[in-house]
């Protein structure tokens, strides 16, 4: 009956009472309408219908009240995130009642529609998603632990009872849970379930971090009792019903301190002058099955998460960096994606299957890049040398092609960090994108198209990586920006093909600003995410899209594998078989966006707080940069080196009128305008490693 109960409030432009649902739905016998009153209670707690003080119910989304994710600024007000719903809708501290940030909420607008911000209050908090809080503990002369929370955005406070706390001290950082509320003001028992170490201990500042986004750090007893029974070398058994790759040219590209290995590569040029592409991937789910311990940590973690200082992996060390790692000089189990292309870049055919390979080299990207930027090779590289041309030379003309239609390259910088043996940060450089990097991505982006074109055209369940069309609005107020800068962009915002963006993209590239409007334009685009349907990826311009290459440290790949496995390799592809895969694909991409989302905001904070650390040591040191965004209370100033800082409006020397639509800061006296994308010398004030920020001051423009 729910189905019925929601298709006839869909039909309708008002609330209805139990009278008018009942005439609806011609309910006639006292037991129907029990089953009409149990159905609109679950709906209700299901928070799909909204049940008013008149005692009527109608759709949630027909209604005042939306459903969606408390985001807390730290100054205490949020912004509530609802899907389908353009706009976040704004919720002033005082309105908060008790939401914290994370939550799922349920939420009332106050504001008239059609106001330029939606406004509202929080009615009911539906759901905590954060269980487990961390914070530094003191104790008061009664014994009762106070928690100062690392997170400043949590508006909480968090009493730790004597017997609760075990044993930590003065100082300790902890993971605390809660337990039960003391009272409505936002103070809450709770219990220490692990004791980090004490706060200045080394790697105990990331470590909170990692906790603070539920990644788990060690595996479970079970899992590590399964790994014990995994073979780490690959036996002649196992080799059967795999096509033997073993005396093929195959080899790997990796950063220098690449331990999981997921991709290796060939090349060849076949007698009819075209290329054949061979990208083979370690066959990961053939170790990681179905109904293991192994696999539901690995589901449940969804991601290998990669940091300054250490990498917390999907599998264990003993798979990611052993058996599963496509090291040299041994034998490993792959899935293969073999493709034939012409001059163009057209793929002509291909051939997916299991094989056993083993790659001859473990080359580096620095290395291959001294070969094919500067013609300097390295001794050990002599024998792959024509190979690595070759392929360089393919990858080039994948690149054109994908241009052609539409692939938009935003050319991203990003900070690479490096720390010495405590952790504590010696310096921040940009990370190297050369043509061997550039090679790697076209090859791992051509054999997941290969794989998730031949599974679409079969009409089987499957797991997409999509990238949906940017709002127009959004791309609209890009333009009106931009034009506000003095560049004019043409462009039909009637066509939001990627080819549109892509001419942005090449309109703006020469401009002095070129490195913030890409950022600017990046966020006007909308995430990418896992998904059963195919929606294609906007960015890539590709009608269809997945993610094969990389099942070490990606579960949506794991997954993919194990579809290769099911309906290629051992033909199962019955109406079971289908109706499992139906049930279990949504599930598995949304949790795989999910965990996907927290490991990228746990690399983007220690990152954060490892250039507040950094730059501790160079209070009162003067740097050059550009200014990145302007704001009501300030400007941030991005260094050549990607560190961010903000330059407050009390630290400049007049008072500043802020410009929203042109986003530019006027001196009222000095008539000094800053704006966007103009390059300033600014010298350092503060920085603090516990708040993760740094303040600069203006020095000077650059001329």
């Amino acid at each position: 009956m729910r189905e019925s109960i929601l298709n006839v409030l869909r039909n309708t432009d008002r609330a209805l009472d139990i009278d008018e649902l009942q005439e609806s739905l011609e309910i006639s016998t006292a037991e129907e309408l029990e089953i009409l009153l149990k159905d609109l209670k679950q709906l209700e707690e299901e928070v799909l219908i909204y049940h008013s003080n008149k005692n009527k119910y109608m759709l949630l989304e027909n209604s005042h009240l939306r459903k969606g994710i408390m985001r807390v600024n730290k100054k205490g007000f949020g912004f509530v995130e609802v899907e389908n719903l353009d706009d976040d809708i704004y919720v002033s501290q005082e309105n908060m009642n008790g939401a914290i940030h994370d939550d799922v909420v349920l939420v009332e607008i106050t504001s008239k529609m059609n106001l330029d911000r939606l406004e509202g209050r929080v009615l009911k908090i539906l759901a905590r998603k954060m269980t487990n809080f961390v914070g530094v503990i003191t104790f008061d002369d009664k014994g009762i632990g106070h928690i100062q929370l690392d997170d400043n955005k949590i508006k909480l406070m968090i009493e730790i009872p004597k017997g609760k706390s075990l044993n930590a001290v003065d100082g300790h950082k902890v993971v605390v849970r809660l337990e039960k509320k003391l009272n409505s003001s936002g103070r809450y028992e709770g219990r220490v379930m692990e004791i980090l170490g004490h706060q200045n201990d080394p790697g105990v500042d990331i470590l909170s971090i990692i906790y603070k986004y539920n990644i788990p750090v060690e595996f479970s007893d079970e899992v590590k009792n399964e790994v014990k029974h995994i073979p780490m070398e690959v036996s002649e058994e196992e080799m059967k019903d795999r096509r033997d790759l073993r005396e093929e040219t195959i080899f790997t590209i990796d950063g220098d301190d690449t331990k999981d290995i997921d991709d290796a590569i060939s090349i060849k040029i076949l007698s009819n002058g075209h290329y054949q592409l061979g990208v083979h991937i370690a066959d990961v789910s053939y170790y990681v099955r179905e109904g293991t311990a192994l696999n539901e940590a690995a589901e449940e973690r969804g991601t290998s998460v990669y940091l300054v200082d250490r990498v917390i992996p999907m599998i264990p060390h003993e798979l990611s960096n052993g058996i599963c790692s496509l090291n040299p000089n041994v034998d490993r189990l792959a899935i293969s994606c073999v493709m034939e292309f012409d001059g163009a870049g057209k793929q002509l055919d291909y051939e997916i299957f299991p094989s056993v390979i083993r790659s001859r080299i473990q080359m580096t990207y620095k290395k291959v890049n001294s070969i094919l930027e500067k013609d300097q090779v390295p001794d050990e590289y002599e024998p792959y040398v024509y190979d690595l041309k070759t392929m360089a030379e393919l990858a080039d003309i994948l690149r054109k092609a994908k241009i052609k239609r539409g692939y938009i390259d935003f050319a991203v910088d990003e900070a690479k960090i490096l720390v010495d043996e405590n952790c504590v940060p010696t310096d921040v450089v940009l990370r190297d994108r050369g043509t061997g990097e550039k090679l790697i991505e076209d090859f791992m982006i051509a054999a997941n198209e290969c794989v998730a074109t031949h599974i679409y055209f079969m009409n089987l369940p499957f797991i997409y990586r999509i990238h949906e069309t940017p709002e127009e609005d959004k791309i609209r107020s890009f333009l009106g920006f931009v034009s506000g800068l003095g560049y004019h962009v043409n462009g039909d915002l009637k066509d939001l093909s990627p080819k549109f963006v892509q001419d942005i993209v090449f309109q703006l590239e020469d401009k002095p600003e070129y490195k913030i409007l890409s950022n600017l334009l990046l966020r006007s685009m909308k995430k990418a995410i896992y998904s059963p349907d195919n929606l294609g990826h906007y960015g890539l311009a590709s009608d269809c899209y997945t993610h094969f290459t990389s099942p070490i440290r990606r579960f949506p790949d794991t997954t993919v594998h194990r579809l290769l496995h099911t309906y290629l390799f051992d033909g199962h592809a019955d109406m079971e078989t289908v109706h499992k895969w139906e049930e279990k694909l949504p599930g598995i991409a949304e949790h795989s966006s999910e965990r996907e989302r927290a490991s990228v905001d746990c690399e983007r904070e220690v990152d954060d707080m490892k250039m507040a650390e950094y730059m501790e040591k160079h209070i009162g040191e003067t740097f050059e940069g550009m200014i990145s965004s302007i704001t009501s209370f300030g400007m941030f100033v991005e260094l050549d080196n990607l560190i961010e800082g903000l330059v407050p409006l009390r630290e400049l020397d007049d008072f500043y009128h802020f410009d929203e639509e042109h986003l530019t800061l006027t001196g009222e006296k000095s008539h000094m305008k800053y704006s966007i994308g103009e390059r300033v010398v600014v010298k350092v004030v503060r920085a603090n490693k516990e708040e993760k920020t740094v303040d600069f001051e203006i020095v000077r423009k650059v001329s």
